[in-house]
């Protein structure tokens, strides 16, 4: 993180709540004011205290979370509404879809189904269901994402009928070719348009060699949700999430990915909601900080 940057940041996080609110009211900008950040940033933050970490993305500017699990709401929701934080977004165990738990070392939940997972989004008001990885062994073939895709199509419908949309977060392995092949572009050919949608994570889709702004305009209506995080300028082309050097996240406006040309093209294209997301950071709360900055200083643009 620059320090010129992390200096705004500091300053930034000691300002009012209501200062920093009206600065988001830009009558142009549908979604800087709604702001949420993915929880996953400040993962370590949130094992070791919850309510400081929250109260932190508050005071970071933020209006909204997007969490890893329904099912951890319960604890959640009481501290974000003495916050005044919202979430209208969650990712959940994929493997309630895919039903491999032998992939991830677990057993089946007895007592927890996904219908019952669709009745606890409803209760806290979700928008958004994220689907949001594929370990090894459930994407090894072209089929294998045709079966995740079908998967996929059915839960949706369940979620549509609950008013909720299911949402597929990318990585960068649905960019790397099978025979030939995107797996990414099966994922778009499969799925029901009018019940599975996409989260589009603009790094990760950066960083495997394809344009965010491309995919954004080959698929308007599609793409309800943006993770944005930022690429650091000289990253090479790579797949494995595994392999991806910790400073190749950076923060917004602090690399290579243009974050104003998305947001800008968001409004056109029918997102509704943008997540901040830094996946690896030696402060994540300065992080987001710094990213909210950078956001306050673009809004006008988008």
């Amino acid at each position: 993180m620059k320090r010129r940057n992390f200096l705004k940041t500091t300053a930034a996080v000691s300002v009012s709540v209501p200062f920093l609110t009206s600065a988001m009211m830009a009558p142009n900008n549908p979604y800087v004011a709604q702001m949420g950040v993915q929880l996953f940033t400040v993962r370590n933050q949130m094992e070791q205290d919850p309510a400081t970490t929250l109260k932190a993305i508050k005071e970071a500017g933020y209006a909204q979370i997007e969490g890893g699990d329904v099912r951890n709401y319960d604890t959640l929701s009481p501290i974000m509404q003495d916050l005044g934080l919202t979430s209208s977004s969650t990712f959940f165990p994929w493997s309630f879809i895919t039903g491999r738990w032998d992939l991830v070392g677990q057993e089946a939940p007895k007592d927890y189904s996904f219908e019952k997972m669709v009745d606890d989004a409803v209760k806290h008001n979700f928008k958004y269901l994220v689907f949001g990885y594929m370990v090894e062994g459930e994407r090894e073939t072209l089929n294998d994402y045709r079966k995740v895709a079908e998967q996929l199509n059915t839960a949706g419908e369940l979620c549509q009928k609950a008013g909720i949309d299911l949402c597929y977060h990318n990585h960068a392995f649905e960019f790397e070719p099978i025979d030939g092949q995107v797996p990414y572009r099966i994922l778009m050919e499969e799925f029901d348009p009018g019940t599975v949608f996409f989260e589009l994570d603009v790094f990760w889709a950066s960083l495997a060699g394809h344009d965010p702004i491309g995919l954004m305009k080959e698929m308007p209506g599609r793409i309800k949700l943006l993770h944005l995080k930022d690429k650091k300028p000289g990253t090479p082309t790579m797949f494995d999430h595994n392999e991806v050097p910790h400073d190749a996240f950076q923060e917004l406006g602090d690399g290579v990915v243009d974050i104003t040309k998305i947001m800008q093209l968001a409004k056109e294209t029918g997102v509704e909601q943008c997540f901040v997301e830094q996946d690896q950071s030696p402060d994540p709360v300065a992080s987001i900080g710094q990213s909210m900055n950078y956001l306050h200083d673009i809004e006008r643009k988008i």
